[in-house]
């Protein structure tokens, strides 16, 4: 691949490894039919937008039928659109027009679990204790003298207890929101079920999938079932300190016999169908994921969760870069998607700030700059597409957009507000409808309000306002992604021995380089021709400021 562009052609099975990929939240991404609700016909009617920024794929969030007791994520049907959100025609439409457009489509896959509204679980719930159907699922009988007692001490990621008890006495397993009943890999119906999944949705023309909570599938349900004791965290972010592979439901070593058999069904399309792993553990564990046998990618987190420190930074990329290439796979990048603090809000958070702390102060401890914010976020931006391997987007950062922190408490949707007792706000905030124009009830998201009210700043970070507009951040993303497909060479970088503390410096071949100053004051500009810097005005051509990157020729 060394000295020439990457193919990224719908031919080429390997368009993945250096391909940008922008994540679009349906339910706020556009709303074509005023119901506040963002759908796939609006998605479909703003694919300009995407092929104009300059990305090789989009990946969709659930689109599922869902009552949204987690933002989609509690899936009723895994082979059908949520009727507000439109039809199976809508979704061959929305396909067709993005491949006319040069755009891979990616679409969410949600295995650990389904809605409790889904006909599987609604069976079991009627059949009753020890029936085939709650089989499928993970029900068991209670402790205590009249089984008052969950089966054992696991925890919620959303917060509480991880069982909920049935009518009958029995409990049942959900790792998230009770809406969330986890399913039974161990059985055979389970297994059968997603491998038809994944050719349903191959066969309509999906490129690939990303997949949910990948390392939660397989479990240890050997009786007695263990408790977790004083291991450790409960939290999906944060492993026990167990032996590698033996935690009773993370990060198991059966979890990867079931993506071996997911592989078979992927290679079986032409070009073989992409994938890539959420999986929240540590980068030795993460390759497995990746390996080519397997799902072929996996996110790296610990990007997203590094400070805006140059030698912590520089640590997680080398190792990131050394994770991916032990895996026969590209790194991944990602510094804001549904589930965190959005990056121009989040970069600015003092070291040792709980960002789900700041969020409960409404963003007003500490307050953030919005200026000092987005010009950290649009370094951090030019930094990541820099890096080899996939930059994963998430919609509205091309505009700028800050955390809404201030939502008023009761337009909260998340779960985790219930479910914590107040204690942790939630994901909403980064889920607030994006705004389209200057103007309207809802700046162009739709013909009506939103299903998230969106704050009177948003006018200004619209993409009419910003197209075109010189020094605009939508037009640095424009830039940028034309720019860095004409560049990319290969899939490794060198880092430069003698950068100043703060820097972090790198060349991707012998015609660019990349500088990014993390430090507090100006750093010597060194000699090479500005393709572009993160600055909305030009440099001054000796020094690179605090809080910009540059690429050089």
């Amino acid at each position: 691949m060394a000295g020439r562009s990457p193919d990224l052609s719908s031919k080429n099975p390997d368009w993945w490894r250096q391909a940008v990929i922008y994540q679009v939240y349906p339910r706020s991404f556009a709303d074509a039919d005023g119901d506040g609700l963002g759908d796939l016909r609006g998605i479909t009617q703003r694919l300009d937008h995407l092929a104009g920024l300059g990305v090789d794929a989009l990946w969709l969030s659930p689109f599922y039928p869902s009552e949204l007791a987690d933002g989609g994520y509690d899936v009723a049907d895994h082979r059908d659109v949520d009727p507000r959100l439109g039809t199976l025609d809508d979704f061959d439409a929305l396909v067709g027009e993005a491949h006319r457009l040069g755009l891979k489509v990616v679409v969410d896959i949600v295995p650990n679990h389904t809605s409790h509204q889904h006909p599987w679980f609604r069976e079991a719930l009627r059949s009753g204790p020890g029936s085939p159907a709650r089989e499928r699922y993970v029900f068991r009988p209670g402790r205590g003298a009249h089984g008052e007692l969950p089966p054992t001490d696991w925890q919620s990621v959303f917060g509480g207890s991880a069982w909920k008890r049935t009518p009958d006495g029995e409990w049942y397993l959900h790792l998230f929101a009770p809406e969330q009943p986890d399913l039974n890999w161990d059985n055979e119906d389970v297994r059968a079920d997603f491998r038809t999944t994944l050719r349903f949705w191959s066969g309509r023309g999906v490129d690939g999938f990303r997949v949910d909570v990948a390392h939660g599938l397989a479990k240890d349900l050997a009786e007695p079932l263990r408790d977790i004791g004083n291991i450790g965290a409960t939290g999906e972010t944060a492993l026990p300190l167990v032996e590698p592979g033996s935690h009773p439901y993370w990060d198991r070593d059966e979890v990867h016999e079931i993506y071996r058999d997911w592989r078979k069904v992927f290679d079986a399309f032409s070009p073989p169908r992409t994938a890539v792993a959420e999986a929240w553990v540590p980068g030795p564990r993460r390759a497995l994921y990746a390996r080519a046998d397997e799902l072929g990618q996996a996110f790296n987190f610990e990007y997203l969760e590094a400070r805006w420190d140059a030698d912590e930074l520089r640590r997680v990329i080398t190792d990131e870069l050394a994770t991916a290439r032990a895996a026969g796979a590209t790194a991944t990048w990602v510094l804001s998607n549904h589930d965190v603090v959005r990056h121009a809000s989040r970069l600015m958070l003092p070291p040792g700030t709980d960002p789900a702390a700041w969020l409960l102060s409404g963003g007003s401890a500490p307050a953030i700059d919005p200026v000092a914010g987005l010009r950290r976020a649009r370094a951090a931006t030019l930094l990541m597409l820099a890096l080899p391997g996939s930059s994963y987007l998430y919609q509205g950062e091309e505009l700028g957009l800050p955390e809404v922190a201030d939502l008023p408490t009761e337009v909260l949707q998340d779960p985790i507000w219930e479910q914590t007792g107040h204690v942790r706000k939630g994901r909403d905030g980064c889920r607030v409808p994006l705004p389209w124009t200057t103007t309207g009830p809802s700046y162009g998201f739709g013909p009506g309000a939103a299903w998230l009210p969106q704050p009177s700043s948003f006018a200004a970070y619209a993409v009419e306002a910003q197209t075109e507009a010189e020094g605009s951040t939508l037009e640095l993303y424009r830039t940028a992604l034309r720019l860095r497909r004409k560049l990319l060479e290969g899939e490794t970088l060198t880092w430069t021995p003698d950068a100043p503390a703060g820097v972090l410096d790198f060349t991707r071949s012998e015609t660019w380089r990349c500088m990014t100053n993390l430090g507090a004051g100006p750093v010597p500009l060194p000699p090479g021709e500005v393709l572009l810097t993160s600055t909305s005005s030009p440099l001054d051509g000796t020094t690179l400021p605090p809080d910009t990157t540059v690429w050089l020729a």
